[in-house]
C-alpha cells in the first residue's frame, strides 16, 4: 500500500467522529430549512412579502443572503445557504490545521517526514482528505434538498456550491498553517477568514440593487470578494449558473499552489509569521490556575461574546419589523415558528422574535462553555495539565478553576448580547423591549450551565470521548430544542433538549421551574465530577 493511501486512511480514521457530526448537522440543516420555510411561508404571496421586507432592510440581507426569487426552493436557498457555507468553511479550516500545523506543533510531522512520506505527501493527503469531506457535504446537502421535493437540478447545484466553498477554505486552512507557528493561531486566523468572507458577502448583499419585481437582487462588488458570495452568484433554483463555482475552484487551486511552494522551502516547525517573544516574567495577575485558564481562553471567549453582541443587536433592530411581516404574511405561521424557537410564551410578535433570537444566543453561550471543557481535555491530552498537577495544585482545584472560567464565560456572552440589545432598544423603541432583552438573556443561563456541568462529568468519566461527545450533545440539543417543531418531531423528543426548558421570556410572567431544575442538575453534575476527579488518573491518549 502506498504511503499516500496510508496517510489518507489515517486521516479519515482519526476524523471519523468529527466528520460524522459536521456532516450530520449540515444535512439536518439542509432538510430542516425546506420544512421550516414551507410551514412558515407556505404561499407564494407570503414568501414574496417576506422577500420584499428583506430587500428593504439591509440588516436582514447581511444575516441571510441574496434574494433570487419567491419560489419555495429559492427562498429556502436564500434562508440557509450562507449558514451551510459558514459551517462547511469552519469544518474545512479546522480539518486542514489539525493535520498540518498541529502535527508540526506536536512533533509528529517531523517523524512522518523521516519516512518515505517525506514532507509534501502528508500535506497532499490532507488536501485530498478535505476535498473528499466537502464532496460528501455537497452530496448530503443535495440529497437533503432533493428529499424535500425541491428541483433536482437546483439541489445538485446547491450541494456543489456548499462543497466548492468548503474546498476554498481547505486551502485557506492549509495556508494559515504555513503562516502561523501554533495551531491555535492558525485556527484563529482561518476562522477569521471564514467570518470575513461572511461579512463581505453580507455587505455586498446589503448594498445590492433590487430588481423591479422586488424579489430579486444583484449583489454589489464586495460580494464578489467572498467565496460565500460566489456560491450566491450561482442563482440556485432560479437561473442555475455553474460558472461562478469555477471561481471558487480556481482560487482554491491558487491557494494550494502557494501552500506547496511554501511547504517545500520552509523548515519543519517554522512559520512565515515569527512568534512574538514572551515576557521574561509572568504578570503579577498570572499567579494561579484560574488566571492561567483565563489567559489561555480569553480570546475565544471574546469571539463568542462578539457573536452574541451582534445577535443581540439584530434582535433589537429587527424585532419591530416582525409585526409588519405578520401583517403582510401568515400571522399564525410566523407566531408558531417564533414560539417554537423561543421555547413558548405569549406576547407580541416582536417579543417572540427577541425570545427566539436569544434562544440562538443561548446556543452560543453553551458552545462557549463547551469549548472551556474541551480546552481542559486538550490540556490533559497534551501533557501540560500533568506539569501543572506536579505542583501543589490539586486535581479538584484545577477542575474547579476551569468550571469557574466556564461560568464567567457564559455570563459574559449573555451579558454582552443583553447589553447591546437593551441599549439599542432604549434608543429606538423604549424601556419595555430593553427589559424584554434582559429577561430573555437571563432565561438562557440554565441551559448553558447544564452543558458546562454535564460535560465536565463526561470529561471525568470518558476523557477520550470528551471532544466528540461535547459537540454531538450540543448539536443534538440545539437541533431538538430549536427546530424539532419545524420538522414535525414528537414533543417528547424536543423535551430531551435543555433548550426546550428555558424559562418563557415573551409572556407577562416567567416560569422558572425548568430553569431551576437545570441549575440543580448542573450543580450536582459538577459536584460529582469534582468528587470523581480525585480518583481518576490523567489520560493523555
Amino acid at each position: 500500500m502506498s504511503t499516500f493511501r496510508v496517510l489518507l486512511r489515517q486521516r479519515f480514521r482519526r476524523d471519523r467522529w468529527q466528520l460524522l457530526i459536521w456532516v450530520g448537522c449540515i444535512a439536518l440543516l439542509s432538510f430542516v430549512a425546506t420544512t421550516s420555510v414551507a410551514s412558515t411561508y407556505g404561499t407564494g404571496a407570503s414568501r414574496a412579502s417576506v422577500l420584499a421586507l428583506a430587500v428593504s432592510n439591509p440588516a436582514i440581507l447581511m444575516l441571510r443572503g441574496l434574494p433570487q426569487g419567491s419560489s419555495l426552493a429559492a427562498v429556502t436557498y436564500f434562508e440557509i445557504f450562507t449558514f451551510l457555507a459558514l459551517l462547511a468553511g469552519l469544518m474545512s479550516t479546522f480539518l486542514a490545521v489539525r493535520h498540518t500545523r498541529a502535527e508540526e506543533e506536536s512533533g509528529r510531522a517531523e517523524l512522518v517526514a523521516s519516512t518515505p512520506a517525506a514532507r509534501l505527501t502528508p500535506t497532499a493527503a490532507t488536501l485530498v482528505h478535505g476535498v473528499l469531506a466537502n464532496l460528501v457535504v455537497g452530496i448530503v446537502v443535495a440529497a437533503g434538498f432533493a428529499a424535500s421535493a425541491l428541483p433536482v437540478a437546483g439541489s445538485l447545484l446547491a450541494g456543489a456550491a456548499v462543497a466548492a466553498t468548503g474546498i476554498v477554505f481547505v486551502g485557506v486552512g492549509l495556508l494559515t498553517s504555513q503562516l502561523m507557528v501554533t495551531s491555535r493561531a492558525a485556527n484563529g486566523v482561518a476562522a477569521a477568514a471564514v467570518l470575513l468572507a461572511y461579512v463581505l458577502r453580507g455587505i455586498g448583499d446589503a448594498a445590492g440593487t433590487p430588481s423591479a419585481d422586488g424579489v430579486h437582487m444583484t449583489a454589489a462588488w464586495p460580494s464578489w470578494l467572498s467565496p460565500i458570495g460566489w456560491g450566491e452568484q450561482a442563482s440556485v433554483y432560479d437561473r442555475n449558473l455553474w460558472w461562478p463555482l469555477l471561481i471558487s475552484l480556481a482560487f482554491a487551486a491558487a491557494l494550494v499552489v502557494g501552500v506547496f511552494a511554501l511547504q517545500s522551502r520552509r523548515d519543519s516547525g517554522a512559520s512565515l509569521v515569527a512568534q512574538r517573544a514572551g515576557r521574561a516574567d509572568a504578570r503579577p495577575s498570572l499567579t494561579g490556575s484560574f488566571a492561567l485558564a483565563w489567559r489561555l481562553q480569553w480570546p475565544t471567549i471574546l469571539g463568542w461574546a462578539t457573536g452574541g453582541a451582534f445577535a443581540g443587536l439584530l434582535a433589537s433592530s429587527l424585532g419591530p419589523l416582525v409585526d409588519k411581516v405578520g401583517a403582510d404574511a401568515n400571522l399564525d405561521a410566523v407566531q408558531k415558528g417564533l414560539t417554537s424557537m423561543g421555547g413558548g410564551g405569549s406576547g407580541s410578535l416582536d417579543a417572540l422574535f427577541v425570545s427566539a433570537i436569544f434562544s440562538l444566543i443561548g446556543v452560543l453561550a453553551a458552545a462557549c462553555a463547551t469549548q472551556v471543557v474541551i480546552r481542559m481535555r486538550q490540556e490533559e491530552s497534551s501533557g501540560t495539565a500533568e506539569v501543572l498537577l506536579a505542583t501543589p495544585l490539586s486535581r479538584v482545584r484545577w477542575l474547579g478553576d476551569y468550571l469557574m472560567v466556564g461560568v464567567v464565560a457564559v455570563v459574559i456572552v449573555l451579558a454582552a448580547s443583553a447589553l447591546v440589545s437593551a441599549l439599542s432598544a432604549l434608543s429606538a423603541s423604549g424601556g419595555e423591549q430593553a427589559a424584554q432583552s434582559l429577561r430573555a438573556a437571563l432565561a438562557q443561563l440554565p441551559a448553558a450551565l447544564i452543558y458546562l456541568g454535564v460535560l465536565a462529568l463526561v470529561f471525568v468519566l470518558l476523557p477520550a470521548w470528551t471532544i466528540a461527545l461535547s459537540w454531538a450533545l450540543l448539536g443534538l440539543g440545539a437541533f431538538l430544542g430549536l427546530f424539532a417543531g419545524f420538522v414535525g418531531l414528537p414533543d417528547w423528543m424536543r423535551q430531551l433538549s435543555p433548550f426546550a426548558h428555558t424559562p418563557e421570556s415573551a409572556g407577562p410572567q416567567q416560569d422558572w421551574t425548568g430553569g431551576l431544575w437545570m441549575l440543580a442538575i448542573a450543580i450536582v453534575a459538577a459536584a460529582i465530577a469534582g468528587l470523581l476527579m480525585r480518583q481518576r488518573d490523567l489520560v493523555t491518549t
